[in-house]
């Protein structure tokens, strides 16, 4: 395990249960890899006439159509499955802004998906999708300013700001994981009323370590 920093709960929750939505370790097959995270895009049929139009679109510039060229090749998707081509597209978006394909790239990097691992890349690029209001990269930074030695200085400041920043943009595992640091007082103010608060929006939304937490609580 990279991650060896866990909320200290005593007998309140299992450590497994406090910080489950916390980034994960890199994927042990390249099912899940980088393109599964552009939502559905793994399960799509893509037909040779849109590869067709997303090559040419891709090479005159348009990151949208250099991002989904990507998810194409590193699925295998219309195209032979390929993670170089995948990786070059994505930078290519990336590059000019797109924010999905930042926020890939961060998860490539991090994941070592293709790449040598790299959280320095992970964090850049993670940091470019999150300035943008991308709301996954935001989570994604959040928790590796919580961990630290990973690309960045441990910052619990920046922890709470970019999760809550995720959190405010309706993202159940941010709400969740800024509701149990609320708890704990662990990186964050001891703050009951906003930790319930964060894990009420997470467990709203199906969140069941939320869920879990609350029931915790009550019973305490």
């Amino acid at each position: 395990m990279r991650f060896v920093k866990t909320f200290a709960v005593a007998a309140l929750l299992a450590p497994c249960v406090l910080l489950t939505a916390c980034l994960k370790e890199p994927p042990s097959s390249t099912a899940t890899s980088v393109a599964s995270h552009a939502a559905g895009k793994q399960n799509d049929t893509v037909s040779p006439q849109q590869i067709a139009a997303y090559r040419k679109a891709a090479e005159q510039g348009d990151a949208t159509a250099q991002y989904n060229l990507g998810v194409a090749y590193e699925n295998g998707k219309g195209v032979a499955q390929d993670d170089k081509q995948a990786i070059s597209w994505f930078h290519k978006a990336a590059e000019q802004g797109l924010a999905q394909a930042q926020d890939t790239l961060g998860q490539i990097y991090y994941g070592a998906q293709g790449v040598a691992q790299n959280d320095v890349q992970a964090v850049f690029w993670y940091r470019k999708a999150a300035e943008q209001g991308f709301v996954e990269a935001q989570f994604h930074l959040g928790m590796m300013y919580y961990f630290g030695g990973q690309g960045v200085v441990e910052n619990p400041a920046q922890a709470v700001f970019w999760l809550r920043k995720a959190a405010e943009q309706g993202y159940a595992q941010a709400q969740n994981n800024l509701g149990m640091m609320y708890y704990m007082g662990q990186d964050a103010p001891q703050d009951t009323k906003q930790a319930v608060f964060w894990l009420r929006k997470a467990a709203a939304q199906g969140d069941s370590n939320a869920q879990g937490a609350l029931d915790s609580m009550q019973n305490h």
